[in-house]
């Protein structure tokens, strides 16, 4: 292999090391953010609260493009993740209210 090759593939495994500890952030990241809505969406179950609040979300999905937008990251993109992110909380608060 040339020095450049090698050079290349030396830093193609730094980057993917990276994704890969990003990877692990994330996921333990979204659990532990569950566990928290897990608790809300009992305390909600047990004061007969609906299970979504569009005014939070509305909220939340304006100050993650916010968010978004600082970190170079794509605005659109961000709202579809999270947009993904609070139907599944729906789904598990609507669990909690059966």
């Amino acid at each position: 292999m040339s020095d450049a090759v090698t050079r290349a593939a030396a830093l193609l495994k730094e980057h993917r090391d990276s994704i890969d500890r990003l990877d692990a952030i994330l996921v333990f990241t979204l659990a532990e953010r569950f566990k928290h809505t897990q608790s809300v969406g009992r305390l909600k179950a047990e004061h007969d609260l609906p299970p979504s609040d569009p005014a939070r979300e509305e909220q939340q999905i304006e100050r993650l493009t916010n968010l978004a937008t600082e970190a170079n990251l794509d605005p659109e993109f961000a709202k579809k993740f999270l947009n993904f992110i609070i139907q599944e909380v729906i789904q598990h608060h609507k669990q909690h209210q059966t």
